[in-house]
């Protein structure tokens, strides 16, 4: 989520390590941002993730039926998706 140019009227204060403190500079840099973006948006993200985990999700009676059906159905094989996992990541590629 990019962080807006909205007025910044509001302040969190927090105490680090130099090693977090020098971790988190250089996130920034490679990032292109400064550190007060880069700390936004990485606890931004992370918050809108927590949250996300904690939904509540409502169905009714005919969805949560269709819902658990599809839950119970057997794996169907994808050779595609298996094809894709067996080959090297990227990152192994280098």
């Amino acid at each position: 989520m990019p962080i807006t140019r909205q007025k910044r009227d509001r302040r969190i204060n927090l105490r680090t390590t130099p090693q977090t403190e020098t971790l988190i500079r250089a996130g920034a840099k490679v990032r292109g941002v400064n550190v007060t973006d880069f700390i936004l948006e990485s606890a931004s993200t992370r918050a809108e993730q927590v949250i996300a985990d904690q939904t509540n999700f409502k169905l009714s009676p005919a969805q949560w039926k269709a819902f658990t059906e599809a839950l119970d159905r057997p794996p169907q094989p994808k050779p595609r998706l298996k094809r894709l996992l067996s080959e090297p990541s990227v990152a192994e590629s280098r």
